[in-house]
């Protein structure tokens, strides 16, 4: 996946002071599209910059976890094509 050039962080942030003054002003200030501005809302919508914190925390634990599902699913298959060969 691509790095965007705001951290989580940032963005809530930039969310934040969408509240306080026009968003087309704010869009503008950091040179992002529109679409994007409504992509972050609906992902950090609600969200400080503690919360936004443990959101990437958790999604980089779940990606962790599936590859160690991925590989001990694989390890599992190994093991039972070995136990079904006869020696």
């Amino acid at each position: 996946m691509k790095a965007g050039r705001f951290t989580d962080e940032q963005r809530v942030k930039i969310l934040r002071e969408a509240d306080k003054s026009p968003i087309r002003d704010v869009i503008k200030k950091h040179g992002i599209s529109e679409q994007t501005f409504y992509l972050w809302r609906r992902k950090f919508g609600g969200m400080d910059i503690g919360e936004a914190k443990k959101l990437r925390a958790l999604e980089t634990e779940n990606s962790r976890l599936k590859k160690l599902l991925a590989e001990s699913q694989l390890e599992n298959s190994i093991l039972k094509e070995v136990a079904a060969k006869k020696w």
